[in-house]
């Protein structure tokens, strides 16, 4: 699910390369494409809805006289409440209700993985869940922060559902919650086992300021099965981690590990090509770096980074 977002996503260190950039710290994202999280594609965004049982607080709903307590010999403490009486909602049965939901989501939004998870629920809990995740999906990319609260909700009634925590781990991330991201992507791991949350977990370690568990999960027997894409995501993740570091070396080797060279015109070559472009130019090799930013505008067909303004800016200095 993360997959369709990640060229989307801008990086944290201020590079237009991209999140996971390896100059500052770049968020990277997994590839969970098809189990469903909150994707904001109409195939794996998350919604189904209708009513379900929520917590309540407060006075009686029902107002009216509540009567004596003959026992006690009296019943004029127990007097009449009626409605305005009833207490505020509370932080956490808010966060249950969660924010409105978007008129026309129905669940045939959907990926037909995500709601085989949820079959599992009672009918029209797993509605409710389904349109609070298809809401996710809708919003991650214009309003991450909303898109969270969305996944909140639907953690609050169904939280033993892989999909739900991936969702949540996922909207967080985008949010930039990273400590509630990593929680919640070690749980969906734990729940189904899956590795693709792997650069999206390493990159909020980086993002804690704990590098040298980024580059461990970096180094996780798993990684070599990802498919290209996801490969690229941990490489830069990887090579930001050594950067962090102050190891400009390693990073420069570990990028020139990845295939820079490919002729695809993919989002993920883009971003790898800016990664080493930028970590040549702060190692001092701006001749080398040059080389690069016109090689990374070459292929950047969607204008994904500011190559051609990185290349204009040491030319100049080179005149």
């Amino acid at each position: 699910m993360a997959e369709d977002r990640r060229q989307q996503r801008p990086s944290r260190g201020g590079s237009s390369a991209g999140r996971g950039s390896s100059s500052g710290s770049g968020r990277s994202g997994s590839s969970s494409s098809g189990r469903g999280g909150a994707s904001r594609s109409s195939g794996d965004a998350r919604g189904r809805g209708s009513r379900d049982s929520a917590p309540r607080g407060g006075g009686s709903s029902r107002g009216g006289y509540q009567g004596g307590d003959k026992r006690s010999g009296g019943g004029k403490d127990r007097a009449f409440r009626g409605r305005s009486e009833e207490k505020a909602r509370t932080a956490d049965q808010a966060a249950y209700d969660g924010p409105d939901l978007p008129e026309g989501v129905t669940g045939a939004e959907l990926d037909r993985g995500v709601r085989a998870q949820l079959k599992g629920l009672p009918e029209k809990l797993a509605a409710r869940v389904a349109r609070h995740l298809a809401a996710a999906g809708m919003f991650i990319d214009d309003d991450p922060e909303l898109a969270y609260q969305h996944a909140l909700a639907a953690r609050a009634r169904a939280s033993r559902i892989a999909v739900v925590r991936e969702a949540a781990g996922e909207t967080a991330y985008a949010a930039g919650h990273y400590a509630e991201a990593l929680a919640e992507l070690r749980a969906a791991k734990r729940m189904n086992g899956a590795t693709d949350y792997l650069p999206i977990m390493a990159d909020c370690h980086r993002a804690l300021g704990n590098p040298e568990q980024a580059i461990k999960l970096a180094k996780s027997p798993s990684v070599a099965n990802f498919a290209s894409e996801a490969k690229a995501e941990m490489t830069l993740v990887e090579a930001g981690a050594r950067r962090d570091m102050g190891q400009l070396d390693a990073a420069l080797r570990t990028l020139e590990l990845a295939p820079l060279t490919s002729k695809s015109r993919s989002s993920w070559v883009v971003r790898l090509r800016y990664a080493y472009a930028d970590t040549l130019e702060e190692a001092g090799r701006d001749s080398d770096a040059l080389a690069w930013f016109h090689r990374t505008h070459a292929i950047d067909s969607d204008e994904l980074t500011d190559a051609a303004a990185r290349a204009d800016l040491i030319e100049r200095r080179q005149t």
